[in-house]
């Protein structure tokens, strides 16, 4: 019998040997940590009261120096962000500008989840929902270095990641950034990647503090819900000494999460020991008491005039006398912000987000604060000790900084390849098997059927945002991959029909005109002549790109030869650019001039996939009636100083169905059809377009048809029985094709979990349950109450005795396992351990994700509430054919307490309580009763 070590490997990143970093490590019990937290903070505010100048409660001698020597000024610049200089701006989305007199450097925050989001494209990781569906720690580390080693490349000293809110809402926009509906994975998940990132000499950031985890910007939580699920996350982040949190957007019980001093002060900081820096969301700082209440930092602080979101974003934490300008929020803005739908996808008005983003007409500043007793230099100066000491934690004030540029990246970018491959892989959940479809065998691939844009492409990212946009060079299709990897097998013959052809062809020069004439008319700011051109269409591929930074303007007309939807491709690089359609504005890059990201347009800023060569691809579909209409197209020079490529591409009605054929008479004539379908997470709980269909027809003619999903949440399958196998893929990062055809070839077998559970009905969730209205991202009168309490998710369902289609932790594999002999142990630290033995019983190697869930007592306190079961515990192991392991998983003593609203604190609860070892939330293979502490 062997007893593995589990999630212990080699870093594949070394680091570098001038940081050293030290964790913080909680006091073990609550009270005395709130006593002396408490103790600390009134002390630190008597002093900050008598004198300014003498607070030294950092515990720093270096950082309590510093502080000493700066002016208000210098202070201010500490905790206020402000606009980087062009000439050094890496289109980043916030900067500190520092103290260069006494060597303070500057701090460039860059965002993710996941990756680094800046001018500069880097690698597209796995989406974090693919990430948590691996629930490896190890994978989640791994990913950590890579941002590590990215941030280090591009200058960057603060990554603000991991999003450790909880899925609780199908519905959220930003539910695809989390890493579940479970408060312990999400928590497992975004400690190992703070760990990976910051043992490689980089801050991390947890956001979004707190209940940020719907549509709504008011919501109210519960205190035992908010320790046990919400809180609990960034509690594990706080343990392995995450750097950083950042406050978010929506009020909660009442006040806004960034000046809410109950969840900053009172809880985050004395209760919870959180020892380092809060930052803003950016925007979110509504008032100049939010110092006083617990933010240490505002971003994006000081934004230009020439900025789209000046007088929406401007600073409360700057120190310039006199009246201020208003705030106002702006629609289009918003619109551009937090839509960006493409034409598949259902348009929301934006104005539901203005509640983010409040009016006032006459902002106060920490001017305005000093001057009427809201502020003092004292709280200035702690706020500028806390981001102080973590920049001097991590070598920040030491003269070597995070920003020196990594010069081993390109030894290094086979390795990071690696990672995202590997996290691809393992995040596979394989939803239904029958009769072992899959993997595929040498019969299938004499005659297999590859159908959908995302078999020729790979779907790298999905959604564009707030995440790394992927290295173009690197992306494989899984078309190529499964072909490459096939070569070998005889008979191949594999087919491909993209039924959705995301590319277009060039609308014919010969419907292209211009007052009668041939071609559309060029022309070119500060320049008077006029070029004819017969189409638009400049590229580097075909050599006639333009030159960078231009303003260009094409005007025609178009002749359309029947009437009909016309999916009309702006297809973009170097530059911004919009298409106007008989004088109406119908598509244009999502880039704003200014923006915070900067400006610069990346492949796949405004698609789901970028054109077949690389440009970013702005799709509408029109209704065009037949005969002439007005074009027009525009573009300016982004910041990326490229040469400018673009080109005006369509699909006709006519194409259109000619592709659904095409792909329809592939899928009957292969012995096995592959469908890859895909989602952005709009519709909520649906695919776009027309997807649906597309199965039903393949399924029509083929019995085989195999169906591959390229999501982020789950969706309603209504034609999932015509189906032999499913597959859930997510999106997948820059190698997620190469990873999407060693699952369905069986070179590697699938063990992702799902991090959620995948409901047969929208409204089997708590968040979407129409009886229950306030639990709506709408909610009631503009507030939405989390009245589910603890239960979420899963917990909701086993709670109502609801059947899911597929339970929380689910997934199939390629071969099976045997669970046995479980014991269940105190351990010194308060805590359990359970060891069970595992045997894959099945015919190839594989890994299991042995989960432990933990039951409610059988006489619960009153006023407190137990979820049926909660997870409170899991790994994922690797098995040969016949081989077993007994695995031990530790469960921490925090698993085996309650929030008690009555004692304000935690309590241990072991009486009548039953331990589960299973393969899901549903699959529970063994139990034994919770041993007396």
């Amino acid at each position: 019998m062997t007893h593995p070590k589990i999630d212990v490997q080699d870093d594949i990143f070394r680091m570098p040997k001038y940081i050293k970093i030290s964790r913080v490590r909680k006091v073990s019990k609550l009270k005395t940590s709130v006593v002396v937290a408490g103790m600390l903070l009134a002390s630190s505010l008597c002093a900050a009261a008598t004198d300014a100048t003498s607070l030294s409660g950092t515990g720093n001698p270096k950082v309590d120096a510093l502080l000493q020597q700066m002016t208000l000024g210098e202070k201010i610049a500490m905790i206020r962000g402000i606009a980087e200089p062009a000439a050094t701006n890496q289109g980043q989305a916030g900067y500190l500008q520092g103290v260069p007199r006494l060597g303070i450097p500057p701090l460039r925050l860059a965002d993710g989840p996941p990756g680094i989001l800046t001018r500069t494209p880097s690698p597209a990781l796995t989406a974090t929902m693919g990430l948590a569906a691996t629930f490896s720690k190890s994978d989640a580390r791994k990913n950590g270095e890579v941002i590590a080693q990215e941030a280090r490349r591009l200058g960057i000293d603060v990554v603000l990641e991991p999003f450790v809110n909880i899925d609780r809402d199908v519905t959220f926009r930003r539910g695809y950034n989390t890493y579940g509906e479970d408060p312990v994975l999400t928590g497992a998940i975004g400690a190992a990647q703070i760990n990976g990132t910051q043992d490689r000499g980089v801050m991390a950031q947890a956001k979004h503090f707190v209940g940020f985890d719907t549509n709504a910007h008011d919501v109210t939580i519960g205190a035992q819900a908010l320790h046990e699920v919400y809180l609990a996350p960034f509690a594990d982040a706080i343990k392995v000494g995450v750097s950083s949190i950042m406050c978010s957007y929506n009020k909660i019980n009442g006040a806004f999460a960034c000046g809410n001093n109950a969840v900053l002060n009172k809880v985050l900081k004395q209760e919870m020991g959180f020892k380092g820096f809060v930052t803003s969301d950016w925007g979110a700082v509504h008032g100049n008491d939010y110092l006083k209440n617990g933010l240490d930092m505002e971003m994006p602080g000081i934004v230009p005039a020439s900025s789209p979101f000046a007088g929406m974003m401007n600073s409360y934490f700057d120190i310039a006398s006199g009246k201020q300008a208003a705030m106002d929020p702006k629609f289009g803005v918003l619109a551009a912000l937090f839509e960006g739908s493409i034409p598949e996808e259902p348009k929301h008005p934006p104005v539901k987000w203005a509640a983010e983003f409040p009016a006032d007409p006459d902002p106060q500043n920490l001017w305005n604060a000093m001057n009427d007793g809201t502020a003092d230099e004292a709280m200035i100066t702690r706020a500028a000790g806390r981001v102080l000491n973590q920049m001097d934690r991590f070598g920040y004030l030491d003269g070597v900084h995070a920003r020196a540029r990594d010069n081993a990246q390109k030894a290094a970018d086979l390795r990071v390849n690696a990672v995202i491959q590997k996290t691809s892989e393992d995040s596979a959940v394989l939803l239904r098997n029958e009769n072992g479809a899959l993997p595929l065998k040498g019969s299938d691939l004499q005659s297999l059927a590859l159908i959908g844009p995302g078999a020729g492409q790979v779907v790298a990212i999905g959604k564009a945002g707030e995440r790394s946009v992927g290295i173009s060079a690197n992306q494989v299709g899984p078309l190529d991959a499964i072909r490459k990897l096939a070569a070998n097998v005889p008979g191949t013959n594999i087919t491909y029909a993209v039924d959705d052809d995301m590319t277009g062809s060039p609308i014919p020069a010969s419907l292209l005109s211009h007052n009668g004439k041939p071609g559309l008319a060029r022309t070119v700011a500060d320049n008077t002549g006029t070029t004819i051109d017969p189409s638009i269409d400049f590229t580097t591929r075909g050599g006639n790109a333009l030159p960078a930074n231009g303003n260009v303007t094409w005007k025609g007309t178009l002749t359309v030869p029947s009437a009909g939807s016309y999916w009309l491709y702006l297809q973009i690089l170097g530059a911004r650019g919009t298409l106007f359609v008989d004088g109406k504005r119908v598509s244009g890059t999502g880039s704003m001039t200014g923006a915070l990201h900067g400006d610069t347009v990346h492949a796949n800023l405004d698609s789901l996939l970028p054109t077949t060569d690389g440009l970013d691809n702005v799709r509408s579909a029109v209704d065009l009636t037949a005969g002439t209409h007005e074009i027009a197209v525009s573009i300016s020079g982004d910041t990326s100083n490229q040469p400018q490529q673009v080109r005006l591409n369509w699909v006709t009605p006519e194409v259109r169905e000619a592709n659904h054929a095409a792909a329809i008479a592939a899928a009957k004539q292969a012995k096995t059809a592959v469908v890859f379908l895909w989602s952005r997470g709009a519709p909520a709980f649906g695919l776009p377009a027309d997807q649906d269909k597309l199965v039903d027809d393949v399924a029509a003619v083929n019995p085989n048809t195999i169906v591959v999903l390229n999501t982020s949440q789950p969706i309603a399958m209504p034609w999932l029985d015509k189906t032999r196998a499913v597959v859930e893929m997510w999106w997948s990062g820059d190698l997620g094709g190469v990873a999407t055809a060693n699952v369905l070839l069986g070179k590697r077998s699938p063990a992702g979990r799902l991090p959620f559970t995948w409901a047969n009905h929208l409204e089997d969730y708590a968040a979407t349950d129409p009886a229950h209205p306030e639990r709506s991202g709408q909610g009631v009168n503009g507030k939405t109450v989390f009245s589910e309490g603890v239960d979420v998710g899963y917990r909701w369902f086993d709670r109502q005795k609801t059947k899911p289609l597929y339970a929380f932790g689910y997934g199939l594999s390629y071969t099976s396992f045997k669970y046995s002999s479980l014991t269940v142990r105190n351990v010194k630290d308060g805590g359990i351990d359970i060891g069970v033995d595992i045997r894959n019983t099945g015919p190839v190697a594989g890994d299991e994700v042995p989960q432990v869930y933990l039951g409610a007592p059988q006489e619960a306190p009153e006023g407190a509430q137990f979820p049926v079961r909660a997870l409170v515990a899991f790994d994922r192991i690797t098995l040969k054919p016949g081989e077993h392991k007994r695995v031990v998983l530790h469960v921490a003593p925090r698993r085996l307490q309650y929030w008690s609203t009555k004692q304000d604190g935690w309590v241990t609860m072991r009486d009548g309580r039953q331990v589960f070892v299973g393969a899901s939330s549903r699959d529970l293979r063994l139990s034994a009763p919770l041993p007396r502490g």
